[in-house]
């Protein structure tokens, strides 16, 4: 559930005593765990933490007006989400990650980057913030740009650069005509 928040300390006020307390106490860890250049603050309506324009100009290649996020978390509707997108862009941090947490017996809900939990005590925080720590600024910047650079265009992106190379054809075809 998206809030409106402004703030991530409004967020926590509008959430049930138990899901505040929950979401706090991984808040603690990761802000502990956390390199000097990270923001943390509001974003796609959850708690973030991001590289900030002031270091990452170019900001998240989906939206650039964006901070890059790191990780995120929600109160969604039936759990809570923590959103680690560190381990979800480097198979050897998510190898690493999924390892570690196994090691604790806990048992790990996890989809690509979303870590799913109904209480604080069904996560290996120690892992967390371990994940955390092992990816400063740096190194994620050059994570982020390494896999912008190899990846291949989307199906989507390729439909759209067909239309518009469609589009451009039609006005040069419109202008030739134009002229006789």
């Amino acid at each position: 559930m998206q809030s409106k928040a402004a703030t991530v300390e409004q967020y926590l006020a509008e959430l049930p005593q138990d899901r505040r307390a929950a979401l706090q106490a991984v808040r603690e860890v990761i802000l502990k765990n956390l390199d000097k250049g990270y923001t943390e603050g509001m974003g796609y309506g959850m708690m973030g933490y991001s590289v900030p324009h002031s270091i990452y100009p170019p900001g998240y290649h989906c939206d650039p007006k964006q901070p890059l996020p790191f990780a995120g978390m929600a109160s969604q509707k039936g759990h809570m989400s923590l959103y680690l997108m560190c381990t979800y862009m480097n198979s050897g941090e998510d190898q690493w990650f999924r390892k570690a947490w196994a090691k604790t017996g806990k048992k790990l809900d996890m989809g690509k980057s979303c870590i799913r939990f109904k209480k604080v005590e069904d996560l290996a925080l120690e892992v967390i913030g371990e994940a955390i720590r092992r990816v400063p600024v740096k190194k994620y910047i050059e994570l982020y740009e390494s896999i912008l650079k190899n990846r291949k265009p989307t199906p989507r992106a390729e439909i759209a650069k067909k239309t518009a190379a469609k589009k451009a054809g039609k006005k040069k075809a419109g202008k030739k005509t134009a002229k006789r």
